[in-house]
């Protein structure tokens, strides 16, 4: 049985003292909630407040970056031994603004995901296609090479310290949101991938988070499908009732 993960990804947004009033408003709304993994991902400035404010809960913390090297004339990258010793637990790795406005590539999701799952992180990997790419036909072509060149070269085992979040770049803070099938046939694609490229035990057990403008309206009907195994939430995670509400989805 794969455990489903609600993860919250705030971008460029909170300041300390929003950090912490963001989780004084969310822990007593998710006391008791045991069906799935709760993770936040503050920016790097607050990763280390964030880690006091949810310690003792069932709240773990990830970083939405990460550089692949641990030490070096590096300015303004944050290593992995970095992340733990901040407390962290998870990592964001190619998110699609990473990918559009930071250069990002398949080799360097790859690179860094080597480094973060070698370092006591769990690796959050991002895939999805733009419009453009979807409107012509070629979305599950894009996911499936990003598949192929981000995470081919792992192993099965290791492949058990990683995560896929599929998040079509059109339903990124846009308002608009894949339907749930639409998503689950992706999900689909992609598992098939892991499938044809690790086997069916990898592919069975690797956890498919789906993130594109998801909301306290949508979580349910996208849950009910087989191979969404989570959400990758944007927006919706800045407010703590409303993250409450996604992470209470049954």
């Amino acid at each position: 049985m794969r455990r489903p993960i609600i993860a919250g990804n705030w971008k460029l947004f909170k300041t300390l003292a929003e950090t912490r009033a963001f989780f004084d408003a969310l822990i007593p709304e998710i006391l008791g909630v045991e069906h799935c993994e709760i993770v936040v991902a503050p920016p790097f400035t607050a990763l280390a407040t964030a880690a006091v404010e949810a310690d003792g809960t069932r709240v773990s913390i990830a970083a939405q970056d990460v550089f692949w090297e641990q030490q070096g004339a590096f300015t303004g990258e944050v290593s992995v031994k970095m992340l733990v010793d901040a407390g962290c637990g998870y990592v964001i790795i190619g998110h699609s603004e990473r990918r559009q406005f930071f250069g990002e590539t398949d080799e360097t999701v790859e690179k860094k995901t080597r480094a973060a799952i070698g370092g006591e992180l769990h690796a959050i990997v991002c895939v999805g296609e733009t419009l453009t790419q979807r409107d012509g036909g070629h979305a599950a072509e894009v996911v499936r090479l990003q598949i192929q060149e981000g995470l081919g070269k792992f192993s099965a085992a290791e492949l058990s310290h990683i995560t896929i979040a599929y998040e079509p770049v059109w339903a990124i803070g846009t308002g608009r949101t894949a339907t749930p099938e639409i998503a689950a046939e992706m999900h689909g694609e992609i598992r098939k991938t892991i499938l044809q490229i690790h086997g069916a035990g990898a592919a069975g057990a690797i956890r498919i988070l789906y993130g594109g403008s998801v909301k306290p309206d949508n979580i349910a009907a996208l849950m009910q499908k087989e191979d969404i195994d989570g959400a990758l939430v944007g927006g919706a995670s800045l407010d703590a009732s409303s993250f409450a509400a996604i992470v209470r989805y049954k």
